[in-house]
């Protein structure tokens, strides 16, 4: 089968060989057809994003990063699988389309699903809105996340989607040891903080739901013009787990300074005059949606999100020395691993 490719400058873009490609994907997504044009999206570090435009529509295409791969990351197809489970539930996902576990194809594991038209915010002060529009983005973004966790696991055949056990202990033992194959200097906050949390896991208190891992605003597809989510996005670190270490992860990007490469966040802003909800406001409306009392030991749960963050950041920095990362400014944030430690300590140190 020939199809004709719109190439732009190069033969291929980020390695994809865009003949073989378009051939590929006539064969198995129905009503597929060229030409085809690929740009690559700016946002993300992790797994590289591609935006396909063609004679039938356009498309998303997510894929593993080339090169050798830190056991158990990048999982696309866990991406794939937890999407698929989800099209009919009240977490907004995109339609997936088709997973390739043919490695011949592009060289290692990819997926293709909807594009979706809508507004993502990068900035979480939300300059782009008025406050009413605000409050009310902040809101959504709070019944996404209680709705994930409300989700039937067994009912949408995720039941085996992650370990049983203790959560946070895997966890830790998981980045402990990710952040430990891909450690390029000694950083004593960050050995200061692995040794602080191996110290005050906490017991396993039975609570378990699917889990995003990355739950944040940049992830979210808001609809053009309403304060509503069309598609949570980049499902890689999804697992059954610990509710509030979603909770937590969140609020801790929003305790991050306003400015910074990736780490734009609420420190110094007057929430109230933006029609921002504090963090014990947003936690009360989880928690009152989730039929939750409180909760208890959240530092901990704020400092173990500072630490996973630091752990993938250090990751991404690695890739970036190997020659493989999926943003030319990876190397960049090799730097941030050791004030992301601080802020986990500095929490330690005022609210435990």
């Amino acid at each position: 089968m020939t199809t004709d490719v719109t190439k732009s400058r190069a033969e291929t873009v980020e390695q994809l060989p865009l003949g073989k490609l378009a051939s590929y994907l006539e064969d198995v997504i129905p009503g597929f057809r060229g030409p085809l044009q690929v740009s690559k999206f700016s946002g993300g570090q992790s797994n590289p994003t591609f935006k396909l435009e063609t004679g039938s529509g356009v498309y998303v295409l997510r894929r593993q990063p080339p090169g050798k791969l830190l056991k158990s990351a990048h999982a696309v197809d866990r991406e794939f699988r937890v999407m698929h489970a989800l099209a009919n539930t009240d977490v907004p996902v995109p339609r997936v389309i088709h997973l390739c576990e043919d490695r011949d194809i592009l060289g290692s594991l990819f997926y293709v699903m909807e594009y979706c038209e809508g507004r993502i915010f990068w900035d979480a002060s939300l300059p782009e809105v008025d406050n009413q529009q605000r409050a009310a983005i902040y809101d959504e973004m709070n019944r996404v996340l209680a709705a994930l966790h409300s989700v039937d696991v067994d009912a949408v055949g995720l039941a085996d989607f992650g370990r049983p056990g203790n959560y946070f202990e895997r966890q830790f033992e998981r980045w402990s040891g990710q952040y430990r194959a891909s450690e390029l200097e000694a950083i004593p906050p960050m050995d200061a903080l692995i040794h602080w949390l191996g110290q005050h896991l906490p017991e396993d208190d039975g609570r378990v739901a699917l889990v995003h891992g990355d739950y944040r605003l940049d992830n979210m597809i808001f609809h053009p013009q309403e304060p509503r989510a069309i598609a949570l996005l980049d499902w890689e670190l999804s697992t059954l787990g610990h509710p509030f270490a979603d909770l937590a992860y969140q609020c801790m990007q929003l305790r991050m300074p306003k400015s910074g490469d990736k780490m734009a966040g609420l420190m110094g802003v007057d929430r109230a005059k933006l029609s921002i909800p504090s963090e014990k406001e947003y936690i009360a409306r989880y928690c009152a949606r989730c039929g939750i009392e409180r909760i208890d030991n959240w530092a901990f749960y704020l400092a173990f999100s500072f630490f996973r963050l630091a752990a993938i950041i250090q990751g991404v920095a690695k890739r970036a020395r190997d020659g493989n990362a999926s943003s030319r400014s990876a190397a960049k944030l090799g730097a941030l691993v050791d004030p992301v430690a601080r802020f986990a300590l500095d929490v330690i140190e005022k609210e435990y």
